[in-house]
């Protein structure tokens, strides 16, 4: 399982140092492995995800648990609607599962769309746009959108 490091944006396989004993009475909350040799231990999230974003770019994350979803540099329009209020479409995005793609008569037409979901708490965000039958709606095929209300912005924003 490659995971992206937090510390490098690399995959990698994980960190190869041994992981410190358990204090006794203490549950130790798992880290993210990084590619750089005994990075300081305040340097990691006190999270597993599968990708972690660099903490340096503003971001978004799933509002139930947290996990990164996208850069904000990825973010494409903020004009879109969702089955339950205002979404965005993004061009990317991490942490994020697909269901199996279905047809569906949106407000710009049909569209194949597939649900996704955060992988970490299986909250369906938003979906996948698959294919667009009307040639103005291409540019949406592989994009994706996110309601805002299963989104909340991290780092940087203030």
């Amino acid at each position: 399982n490659l995971l992206r490091c937090f510390t490098c944006d690399r995959l990698c396989g994980g960190c190869t140092a041994p992981a410190p004993p358990p204090r006794q009475g203490i549950a130790l909350q798992p880290v993210m492995p990084s590619c750089e040799p005994a990075p300081p231990a305040a340097c990691l999230p006190t999270k597993t995800f599968r990708s972690y974003l660099p903490r340096c770019h503003r971001t978004y994350s799933c509002v139930h648990c947290r996990a990164h979803l996208a850069k904000h540099d990825e973010l494409i329009s903020k004009s879109f609607q969702g089955s339950h209020g205002r979404a965005y479409l993004f061009n990317s995005v991490v942490n994020v599962g697909c269901g199996p793609a279905e047809q569906r008569l949106l407000l710009t037409g049909l569209h194949s769309v597939a649900d996704i979901f955060c992988e970490s708490c299986k909250t369906t965000l938003g979906w996948k746009y698959e294919q667009a039958f009307e040639t103005s709606q291409k540019y949406k095929e592989g994009k994706y959108i996110i309601e805002m209300s299963h989104m909340v912005k991290d780092n940087g924003w203030d």
